[in-house]
């Protein structure tokens, strides 16, 4: 059995006047995985690194332009039993700005804004939902956290 990194998970939310809200997608039927609610998740292409696959997938699978991501600091993991691998993910969170329309990618068929307890009820895994939970406390709360793990764009 192999142990990968080649994948990401990026976790898009936008504040609204109660808080934030996290942006889910819901499988296509046609995908592995068909009608599963999920945050974006991608595979890194050769050349790039982890945030710059995350950065690009969720252009790719939203049509959204981020404003800030950060590292997020949980690792995600799963089995594969198709492939026998065990897969380590790491996780980004990236704000947008609330006025920016969702152009969902083939990959999804809808969408849809979610507070976080929301949003963790929809989610599968709960990994998944811990990083939500992350998300909400240093957003929210440690905010002074968010100074180190952020990734500057410019």
């Amino acid at each position: 059995m192999k142990i990968v990194s080649n994948m990401i998970e990026a976790h898009i939310f936008r504040e609204n006047k109660h808080g934030i809200e996290f942006l889910l997608l819901k499988r296509a039927q046609q995908e592995i995985y068909p009608g599963l609610w999920q945050m974006i998740t991608g595979t890194v292409e050769d050349g790039e690194t982890a945030y710059q696959a995350a950065i690009r997938e969720i252009k790719e699978e939203t049509g959204l332009a981020i404003d800030r991501i950060w590292v997020v600091p949980n690792v995600n993991t799963f089995y594969s039993h198709e492939l026998n691998v065990i897969s380590l993910l790491p996780v980004f969170a990236a704000q947008v700005k609330g006025t920016g329309m969702v152009k969902i990618s083939s990959e999804h068929i809808e969408s849809g804004w979610y507070p976080p307890e929301e949003a963790k009820a929809v989610l599968a895994w709960e990994g998944q939902r811990h990083s939500v939970d992350l998300i909400q406390r240093y957003h929210s709360k440690d905010r002074i956290f968010w100074d180190y793990i952020e990734i500057k764009l410019r």
